[in-house]
This record gives C-alpha cells, structure tokens and sequence, in this order.
C-alpha cells in the first residue's frame, strides 16, 4: 500500500543552518529556490558562467554562483537541469565537492537509476519529484496550496536522509497535498513511460490521428481540431477533478455510451502489446541509451521530428483558431 506523508510528518527545522545549491533555475530551478527562500530556508543559485538566467535569478534575489562554487557551499545539493546535461556537469563541476555528510538531490531519477552518475560514499542521494511544471509549483505554492511530490531515498548515508526529503517537500510546498515515497526505479520507469505511452506520446499521436481522420474524410480542419484537440483539456479537467466517473458523469449519455463502445477498439491488444514493449525498452536502459547517444550525436533527429512536429497541419490550424478566440476574448474585455 502506497505511504503519503503531508505537513504533519515533516519537519523544516531539519534544513535549519543548512545550505541549499539550486543547480539551474529553468522551470523547477526557479520554483524551487523561490518556494525554499520562502520557507526559510537559506538557498544559493548555482549557474554556468554567462547563463541567461542568472539575470533573472539575481533580479529575484539570489546569490548567483559558478556550479562549483554552489556545490562547495551546499549542504543539499539539488540538481535541476536536464537529463541529458546532468553527467558532464556532475562531473565536471559537482563530483570534486561532495565530501560525506553532503546530500545530492535530483527531481528526476534518471542519471542515478541508470548508473550515469554514480555518487561517493558517504553522501546522501535522494529525490524529490513535484507532479507538475515549475510554474505549477511556484503558483501553488503562493495561493497556499501545493503540487503533490514523489519522494525517495537511495542512499542513506548519514541515517536521517528520509527526514531531509520530507524536510525539502515540505519547504517546496509538497505536503500541502501529499508526498508519496517511491523509489528511483519505480519513479523513473514510471515517469518516462507515462510520458511516452499515454500524457505525451500516447495522447499527441491519438489526437492527431483523430484529426487526421476527420480531415481527410473531408471535415473542416478547424471543426476537426476543436473536436480532437482543443475538447481534450475539457476531459482531462473533470478527470483530474473526479476521477473517470465523475468525468463519464459531466458528460451526455451518448457520449458515454460511444466511450463504453469504441474505447477498446483504438486501444487494441495490438496497442496494449507495443506498450508492454515501450516498458520494456525503457526497464532494460534501451530508450535511455538511444536518447543519451542522440545527443552525443549532435541531437541531428531529434532537432527533424521537433522541427516536423512544429509545421504540421494540425499546429497550423490550432495556432490560427487560437488567435482567433484570443482576439474575441480581447475584444469582449474591451
């Protein structure tokens, strides 16, 4: 049974007279610094020189430092920047200041659970993973609420590390809504393949195959992707809300009734099969693999899918129709 831990369990006194190295200050880099900082917690930026958002974590307050130099001073070191950058920057700029005693955080399990980067002994390695954006994060947690946070310990090496993560979750503003503690493994092969198989990869293809279809049956492209586009955050919101009933209950009954009927058959046996394979290839490294030697290659067709992905008819139509209500939406202000 999942354990969740909330504000009643964790103890901020635990980062009293401690330092906290925010690695990066790019989406969680930024909510995270600004939401510790405000829990008062004592938060140093950490930034490779010339970094253009030093400009902006400075303007925000913060005492902005070479990577080396944070690493040096924190006694928590977090790191927030992306995957694929994480080893040479460990490497080059965080592993010469990890003495035992330290603590190395990641808000992703990535470069630990497939062994890229691999701490010395004596110092803590833990996670603490918000379940949203960081602007998500840094909103929330000003309206007094929090976005929940996946949790875990892989290195105990001081015996109070599960009190520092809870410490850190609290000070982000996780335990408002729950801390769930995970692993490395479960969290990393869970994220990267809900990401691929269903919140990014699964529903991007599903809704443009939907207006593919509509398309060339004949319909409008603009009818075509009001219908299997923009709807679909409307049906992710009762969801989230409520849960598929509370959803299938906001809806008309014809539409339940065609969700009953036709769900099973787009998603297939055939469709349930290739996920099983998409989870293997990420359980055994596989996709890991592919993606670190994409970018060791220069990134060359990552840049022509993002770059194809940008001119398909399916965006085109979105960004016009979107104009269009933006300007309906202005001129109704007015």
């Amino acid at each position: 049974m999942a354990k969740m831990y909330y504000e009643k369990d964790c103890n901020l006194k635990k980062l009293d007279g401690k330092t906290v190295a925010i690695i990066g200050y790019g989406s969680q880099g930024h909510a995270h610094a600004q939401n510790l900082r405000d829990s008062g917690v004592k938060v140093v930026v950490g930034l490779y020189d010339g970094a253009p958002s030093a400009i902006r974590a400075r303007a925000d307050g913060f005492e902005v430092l070479t990577v080396s130099e944070a690493a040096k001073k924190g006694d928590l070191i977090m790191i927030l920047i992306n995957d694929e950058k994480q080893k040479n920057v460990y490497d080059r700029e965080i592993a010469g200041a990890l003495i035992p005693g330290k603590t190395l955080a990641f808000a992703h399990g990535f470069n630990i659970h497939y062994k890229r980067i691999i701490p010395p002994d004596g110092v803590g390695v833990v996670m603490i993973a918000p379940k949203g954006p960081g602007h998500t994060v840094r909103s929330q947690f000003l309206s007094g609420d929090g976005v929940p946070c996946l949790a875990a310990v892989e290195c105990d090496a001081a015996g109070d590390a599960w009190e520092t993560v809870l410490a850190y979750a609290a000070g982000i503003g996780g335990a408002r809504t729950g801390i769930l503690e995970t692993t490395f493994k479960e969290e990393t092969e869970t994220d990267l393949f809900g990401e691929q198989a269903v919140l990014c990869g699964g529903v991007t293809a599903l809704m443009q195959a939907g207006f593919d279809t509509l398309v060339e049956a004949g319909y409008q492209p603009e009818s075509a992707y009001f219908e299997c586009v923009h709807e679909m955050k409307l049906i992710i919101d009762l969801v989230a809300q409520g849960g598929f009933s509370f959803m299938r209950y906001s809806i008309s009954d014809t539409a339940e009734y065609g969700d009953y009927l036709t769900g099973r058959r787009i998603i297939t046996d055939e469709t349930r099969n290739e996920m099983r394979k998409v989870l293997l290839e990420i359980q055994n490294g596989a996709f890991a693999d592919k993606w670190i030697k994409e970018n060791d290659l220069g990134r060359t067709n990552f840049e022509r899918m993002r770059k194809d992905a940008k001119s398909s008819i399916v965006e085109k139509v979105g960004a016009d129709l979107r104009e269009k209500m933006t300007r309906i939406r202005t001129d109704a202000d007015e």
